[in-house]
């Protein structure tokens, strides 16, 4: 097989950014905007900074720009910067159908984001997506980790909280770049009929459905990462998964399926947890091989890897509980998979943010384990009302703060327990996004006493 790699990032985006009249909207706490803001800095645009967020709660990526040159409106958007903009940058939070983002548009101004402006500045036309609705980010780290295992120079960047931009300076003409692509990242692409050479979908699960219209919205979404590719171009698929099945019937480039049941290099000797990571490491695996890594390269990676934070982390065995981080579990389906994988009595921190998901799919799991559920703890939220209802499982209490509801988790574990911090919703309320509630937990655990 070719190894499949972008046409002509000149193309796509024009790259002379002197003197533009640049937005960068949203900032946020990821370090995107940072790197979006420093990047189009670096390349002599006048730029403006503007956030719905204040000073204080941006404070960590507002530290990270001190120095350059920038305009900041914290607090606001003002309609006149959009009016006078040629070029704005929206976070991927910002939604498509902002009226700020109308208003530039009338005004001429061209609308994209950091993966767009990132693709169009890659000096390496070996680009990998890596989407879907759950496993991308183990996904990504496997790949990246298997073709360095292979002799690759590897560059890993994206949704996992690191700027694409920011890795320019490390990228060659021959480095394989690694992205994690999130459904509102590759909307970026939709007006350059851009997708990445070789393209990943782990899965399409409900997620989202607060953002858009439905199901079928959503599949199409994560169906860039494979619609615009060339008959060169490879998908790497998932062949259990419906949603994914009927991308490879419009795929137009090469196809490559995986599957759970997939014999994976290494996996003898490797403990794998659960149906969803065999999943990911046999996704991997696949797109490995487009590019060139060996059956030993693989292996080799199978064989140590340990996950990745704040998935199903381990973060502590205390006096004979385990507690176990999987705070990026933002679904029912995740979720589900977790309890799955994790079979001994257990405690369930659940409850957050509304993402307008099915919970009842999350309460026949745990009404199926009853007996292995020693207890619930819910964290408030605008969906908790909504869990709690769908449960036929009593909570033993519902926390405003997550320090309280841990003290109450702790209290009905026992020594063979594992607490586990799996919600099946977003963070949003309590905490800025679901790694700080994760970093919370973590900090949590680490400071009981021995």
């Amino acid at each position: 097989m070719t190894i499949p790699t972008s046409n002509s990032s000149e193309s796509r985006l024009g790259k002379n950014l002197s003197g533009c009249r640049a937005v960068v909207m949203g900032l946020g706490l990821h370090g995107g905007g940072v790197g979006v803001a420093q990047y189009l800095a670096d390349q002599g645009a006048v730029v403006t900074v503007t956030d719905l967020r204040d000073e204080a709660a941006l404070a960590p990526s507002l530290a990270a720009l001190a120095g350059l040159p920038l305009r900041y409106v914290l607090g606001r958007h003002e309609d006149a910067d959009f009016r006078r903009a040629d070029l704005v940058v929206r976070n991927p939070a910002v939604p498509l159908d902002s009226p700020y983002l109308a208003v530039a548009r009338d005004a001429g101004a061209r609308v994209e984001m950091e993966s767009s402006l990132f693709v169009a500045a890659c000096p390496s036309a070996y680009i990998a997506g890596i989407t879907g609705t759950k496993g991308k980010t183990t996904t990504t780290v496997l790949l990246s980790q298997m073709l360095a295992a292979a002799g690759c120079d590897v560059v890993t960047a994206g949704n996992l909280r690191v700027s694409m931009l920011r890795q320019l300076g490390e990228i060659t003409a021959e480095t394989r770049v690694v992205l994690e692509l999130s459904s509102w990242q590759l909307e970026a692409f939709v007006p350059h009929r851009y997708s990445p050479p070789l393209a990943v979908v782990t899965n399409l699960l409900p997620d989202h459905l607060n953002r858009y219209a439905g199901m079928d919205d959503y599949a199409a979404a994560k169906e860039i990462n494979v619609r615009y590719q060339d008959s060169a171009g490879v998908a790497v698929l998932n062949k259990e998964n419906g949603y994914t099945r009927q991308m490879g019937e419009r795929a137009p480039g090469a196809l490559v399926w995986f599957s759970g049941q997939d014999a994976i290099p290494g996996a003898d000797a490797h403990p794998i947890a659960g149906g969803h990571q065999r999943e990911n490491l046999a996704a991997a695996s696949a797109a490995a091989r487009v590019w060139g890594a060996d059956d030993a390269a693989i292996a080799s990676v199978v064989k140590d890897f340990r996950g990745v934070p704040h998935r199903q982390e381990l973060v502590r065995e205390w006096r004979g509980i385990r507690f176990i981080n999987d705070t990026t579990a933002t679904m029912p389906a995740a979720t589900v998979a977790c309890i799955e994988a994790i079979r001994e009595p257990k405690v369930l921190l659940l409850g957050g943010a509304d993402k307008q998901l099915d919970f009842a799919g999350l309460a026949a799991a745990l009404e199926a384990q009853r007996d292995a559920i020693r207890g619930i703890v819910l964290l408030e939220g605008s969906a908790t009302d909504r869990l709690a209802a769908a449960l036929t499982l009593p909570a033993a209490g519902r926390f405003g703060g997550l320090e309280p509801a841990l003290a109450q988790a702790v209290a009905l574990a026992r020594a063979g327990d594992a607490v586990i911090l799996s919600p099946a919703c977003a963070s949003f309320g309590m905490f800025q996004h679901e790694f700080e509630r994760g970093d919370a937990f973590r900090a949590w655990v680490n400071d009981l006493p021995e």
